[in-house]
């Protein structure tokens, strides 16, 4: 089977632009060229991959079930092809990080600062997303590390080990009702007005398994994703919302929130740096992750 890259490309092109057109485009062929490798390799595989529906095309089971090992291999050639280059690029690297928004904002910042000053010959890119998705990526081998902060994990393909500490407290302004009262219970918490998180981040499916453990309906007054808007909408007093301990040092610290123990809370939350066990390690990520521990101690 003449199974070449341009075949797979195409697969996983389709696949996210759904249009012929936009496929050839982004590839710089002509549409005719790249209707004869689709249909070329359908004739191969004997299952059509894709179908028309009004003016999309549409993966079907069989193409649903081959995109899974396109998708890998298309990413496996990236990364051949990089690491092939570094060798001819005089020293000079690149390393792709992807983290989920609190280590990207309260821990990566003097880590990416530090590794900036010791290894200047090496490009740093970010991607900040939810836990979930950084895990998609890893295993699609899209990044070369990933920084979470998630409940403990186990995938096959990554290797994964913890950095720090990530606990979620319950957090609210000084001038809120709850800071009066010496004893918080879900009872007094689940009838608050509350704040609650992405629904894809780790914090919002712990807050809403939390609710749900305690007999209680999730209900969110405020849904936000970001964690500057959330801890603003908290200062203004009349929410409250679990958050991280890491988010909100700095405004504990200067009294313009308060943060207290989560009742009945039994989750065990760290972070975690991860990476696909099929990747190449180039020196530049191994001391990447030397730094990380080192400042995360």
């Amino acid at each position: 089977m003449n199974l070449n890259l341009i075949k797979l490309q195409i697969v996983e092109l389709l696949y996210k632009h759904k249009k012929i057109t936009t496929v050839a485009s982004v590839l710089g062929l002509k549409q005719p060229t790249v209707t004869y490798h689709l249909k070329n390799l359908e004739q191969q595989l004997g299952e059509k991959l894709f179908e028309p529906r009004m003016d999309k095309m549409i993966l079907t089971e069989s193409g649903r079930a081959f995109l899974h090992y396109a998708v890998k291999i298309n990413a496996l050639a990236a990364e051949a092809e990089r690491v092939v280059k570094e060798f001819s690029l005089a020293g000079r690297s690149s390393l792709s990080i992807g983290a989920s928004y609190v280590p990207a904002t309260y821990i990566l910042p003097g880590i990416l600062s530090r590794f900036g000053e010791l290894h200047p010959e090496t490009t740093v890119s970010l991607s900040v997303k939810p836990s979930p998705v950084i895990k998609e990526m890893l295993v699609n081998q899209e990044l070369d590390l990933g920084i979470l902060s998630t409940e403990s994990f186990y995938l096959p393909s990554l290797h994964s080990q913890p950095l720090c500490e990530d606990e979620l407290v319950l957090v609210f302004a000084p001038g809120h009702e709850f800071a009066g009262q010496p004893e918080l219970t879900p009872t007094l918490i689940s009838g608050a007005k509350f704040i609650q998180h992405n629904s894809q981040s780790s914090t919002g499916r712990i807050t809403s398994k939390w609710f749900e453990d305690c007999g209680f309906e999730p209900r969110a007054h405020l849904l936000l994703d970001s964690l500057e808007a959330i801890k603003q909408s908290l200062i203004s007093g009349r929410y409250v919302s679990f958050i991280s301990r890491l988010a909100v040092a700095d405004e504990v610290a200067s009294g313009k929130l308060i943060m207290r123990p989560i009742p009945a809370y039994h989750c065990q939350r760290r972070i975690f740096y991860s990476y696909n066990r099929d990747r190449h390690l180039s020196p530049f990520i191994g001391l990447f992750i030397e730094l990380m521990q080192a400042l995360c101690l």
